[in-house]
C-alpha cells in the first residue's frame, strides 16, 4: 500500500489499522498510524468505562462524541495528506 492509502485505511476499523500497520508504508505513515491507534484505544476505553461506571451513559455520550470528532478530523487530514494532530489525543505518542 502507498502512504495515502495506508493513512486512510488505518482510520477505518481496528482491522484496518492492523492491515495498514502490517501491509502498508509504516515509516511514511507513522504519524497517522499513531493517531489512529490512539483514537481507537480511546474509543475502546470510553466503551469499557461506559459499561462499568454507574454514570457510564454520560461518559459514553460525551466521550463517544469527542472520539467521533477526533476520528473525523483524523480521516479528513489523512485524505488531505496533512499531518496535523487531533485535539488532546494527538499529543500522545505510542509508535
Amino acid at each position: 500500500m502507498n502512504k495515502k492509502l495506508t493513512d486512510i485505511v488505518a482510520y477505518l476499523t481496528w482491522v484496518g489499522l492492523i492491515l495498514a500497520f502490517l501491509l502498508g508504508d509504516r515509516l511514511g505513515s507513522r504519524f497517522h498510524l499513531n493517531q489512529a491507534l490512539v483514537i481507537w484505544l480511546a474509543i475502546t476505553l470510553v466503551g469499557v468505562v461506559a459499561k462499568v461506571a454507574w454514570v457510564g451513559w454520560i461518559i459514553g455520550l460525551v466521550g463517544g462524541i469527542f472520539c467521533a470528532v477526533c476520528w473525523f478530523i483524523g480521516i479528513v487530514n489523512a485524505i488531505s495528506g496533512v499531518e496535523k494532530p487531533v485535539p488532546l489525543l494527538g499529543q500522545i505518542k505510542l509508535l
